[in-house]
């Protein structure tokens, strides 16, 4: 999943949401991360102050590669009710399921930052796909 940043207080608790699930996704096959435009320094203070403990967070996100990804670019706006500022660019959030020959099977692309997927609902899907071999849609 593609996440705004630690400026964003909407991604603290959505990202600590998908820590939480680390260990159920695994035992579905799921590798999971977590992936943000922030500098290294940055994402581990996200890492560090969301209590990241069982999630991958990357960093370093190329704005030409979100944009490859399809997310959509902000401009920054200054400082954020988390008292934190804005980087000049950045990517708004996305969550993807990619199976493991590198092919999309699922995509959640937003251009704000609320109203994301439920991760216990994307848990509860892949429960359905797996038992019912479902393919991707939307591939025509």
């Amino acid at each position: 999943m593609f996440y705004r940043g630690l400026h964003c207080p909407v991604c603290t608790t959505y990202v600590a949401e998908l820590n939480k699930l680390v260990p159920e996704l695994a035992t579905r096959g799921v590798e999971t991360i977590a992936v943000s435009s922030d500098t290294e320094a940055r994402a581990r203070e996200a890492q560090m102050k969301w209590g990241l403990s069982q999630l991958t967070v990357g960093h370093s996100l190329a704005i030409a590669t979100a944009r490859a990804w399809g997310l959509y670019i902000s401009t920054g706006r200054g400082m954020t009710s988390a008292g934190i500022e804005e980087p000049p660019l950045f990517s708004e959030p996305g969550v993807f399921l990619v199976r493991p020959d590198r092919t999309l099977y699922w995509a959640s692309v937003q251009s704000m930052p609320f109203a994301r997927p439920h991760f216990r609902e994307i848990v509860a899907a892949l429960d359905f796909v797996i038992a019912k071999d479902y393919p991707a849609r939307g591939e025509a």
